[in-house]
C-alpha cells in the first residue's frame, strides 16, 4: 500500500507542472493569455498514451524488468526534463517552454501508463479498491505540492528555482521502484505486437454500446475541464495574490476534493454507478455555473472559499464515479491497453477542448466565458440516456 502511495504521488507531481504553475510563470511574464490556453496543447501526450502502451507490455528492459525497467527509464527523463523546464524563458522563448513542457508530460504520460500496469498485477483482487484509494490520494498530493506548494514558493523564490526543487521532489519515486518487487505476470506476456495491440481493441469494440461509452467518456467532464483550464489566469485578474491562490485554491481546495472522493464513493455503494453519474454531473455543472457568480462579485476571499469548496467537493464526487465507471468497463484480460485507450480519451477535453480556452475567455468575458462551460456539459449528461437510464438497475461489469 506504501507502494501504491508513493507513486500515486510521483504521477500527481509533473501533471500540474505543465498547466497550473506554468500558467501563472507565463501570467506572471506578461505572455498573452491566448498563447497561455493553447500550452494545453503540450498535454497530448496524456490523450495519445495508449498508442505506445502496448510497446510498454510487449517489450522488456534489461534491468530490472518489465514494469521497473520502463518507470526507471521514465522517471530518470522526467527528472531531467522538469529542471530542463526550469531553465526556460516563457516571454523571449515560449517554443522552447513548449517543446520541454511536451517531454515533461510524455515522460509523465508513460510513467502513469506503466504504474497502472504495475498497481494492477501487484495487487491482488480484494486489495485493488484499497491500493487505488492510496494511489489516489499520493496522487492528490503530489499535485498539491507541485500546484499549491509552487505558486507559494513563487511569491519568495524564482520560477526557475521552483521547477528545480520539482525535480528533486521525484527522487522518493525513483527509490520506490529500485525497492520495490517486480509484480509477476501470471497471465503471460505479449509474444507479438499484434497480440497486445489488436485483441484488446477487438474485445472492446465488439461490445454493444462501446461507441456511446467512448463518447460519454470523452464530453462527461468536459465543461468542467475547460472552466479548470482557465481559473489560475482567471484568479490572478480578479485580483487574487498567488499566496491567497495557494493557500485558499489548493491548500483548501485539496481537502475539499479528498471529501467528495469519500463522499461519492459511499454514495456510489448505496445508488451505484450510474445514477451517481446522474446527480455528480448535475453538481459538477453547478459548481461551474458559480465561477461566473464570483466573476460577478469580485476579489472576495469568502466567495473564492465557497466557490472552491464546492468546486472541488463535486468534481471529486464525480472523478470518483467517472473511475469506476471506466474500471466496471475494463476487462480484466486487457487490462492495460484498454484503460490506457479510456483513460487517454479522459485526458482530451484537458487538452483538445481547453487548448481554445484562452480565446473564449479573452473575448466572451469571464462571467460569459464560465456560462459557456456550464452548458457544454449538457451533452455528456445526455449521453446517459443511452446506456445508463436512471431506472437502470444493472451495473455492467467486464470480468
Amino acid at each position: 500500500m506504501l507502494t501504491a502511495l508513493l507513486m500515486g504521488f510521483s504521477c500527481g507531481l509533473p501533471l500540474l507542472l505543465t498547466i497550473s504553475l506554468l500558467q501563472a510563470w507565463m501570467k506572471d511574464e506578461g505572455v498573452d493569455i491566448t498563447l497561455i490556453g493553447m500550452m494545453a496543447l503540450i498535454g497530448l501526450p496524456y490523450t495519445l498514451k495508449f498508442l505506445w502502451a502496448p510497446f510498454l507490455d510487449r517489450f522488456t528492459p534489461l534491468f530490472p524488468g518489465r514494469r521497473r525497467g520502463w518507470l526507471l527509464l521514465a522517471q530518470g527523463f522526467l527528472i531531467f526534463s522538469i529542471a530542463a523546464l526550469g531553465l526556460t524563458d516563457p516571454k523571449n522563448n515560449p517554443g522552447m517552454v513548449a517543446f520541454i513542457a511536451f517531454l515533461v508530460t510524455f515522460f509523465s504520460a508513460t510513467q502513469d501508463i506503466v504504474v497502472d500496469a504495475y498497481r494492477r498485477e501487484d495487487l491482488p483482487d480484494e486489495e485493488l479498491g484499497l491500493g487505488s484509494s492510496m494511489y489516489i490520494n499520493g496522487y492528490r498530493v503530489g499535485m498539491l505540492l507541485a500546484s499549491g506548494g509552487g505558486l507559494i514558493m513563487a511569491d519568495l523564490i524564482p520560477y526557475s528555482l521552483v521547477y528545480q526543487v520539482m525535480a528533486f521532489c521525484m527522487l522518493p519515486g525513483v527509490f520506490t521502484t529500485l525497492l520495490s518487487p517486480e509484480p509477476e505476470a501470471v497471465c503471460g506476456t505479449p509474444k507479438t505486437m499484434k497480440e497486445a495491440v489488436i485483441e484488446p481493441l477487438v474485445e472492446y469494440f465488439s461490445r454493444k454500446d462501446a461507441l456511446w461509452m467512448l463518447a460519454f467518456i470523452l464530453f462527461y467532464k468536459i465543461g468542467d475541464t475547460m472552466a479548470s483550464a482557465m481559473t489560475i489566469p482567471f484568479y490572478l485578474d480578479t485580483g487574487f495574490s498567488k499566496t491567497e491562490i495557494g493557500a485558499v485554491v489548493k491548500l483548501f481546495g485539496f481537502w475539499a476534493t479528498i471529501a467528495g472522493t469519500l463522499t461519492g464513493g459511499t454514495i456510489m455503494l448505496r445508488l451505484g454507478i450510474r445514477r451517481s453519474l446522474w446527480i455528480f454531473g448535475f453538481l459538477q455543472a453547478i459548481s461551474t455555473a458559480c465561477f461566473a457568480v464570483l466573476a460577478r462579485i469580485g476579489h472576495s476571499v469568502p466567495a473564492l472559499s465557497g466557490v472552491v469548496a464546492f468546486e472541488n467537493l463535486s468534481s471529486g464526487m464525480g472523478t470518483a464515479a467517472y473511475v469506476a465507471f471506466m474500471a466496471s468497463i475494463t476487462n480484466k484480460k486487457f487490462t492495460a491497453t484498454q484503460y490506457a485507450l479510456l483513460s487517454s480519451l479522459m485526458g482530451v477535453p484537458r487538452v483538445l477542448a481547453s487548448a481554445p480556452t484562452g480565446f473564449f475567455a479573452k473575448y466572451m468575458g469571464w462571467e460569459e466565458f464560465f456560462i459557456a462551460c456550464t452548458l457544454i456539459a449538457i451533452p455528456g449528461m445526455l449521453l446517459l440516456i443511452k446506456f445508463a437510464s436512471w431506472n437502470s438497475r444493472v451495473e455492467a461489469r467486464i470480468d
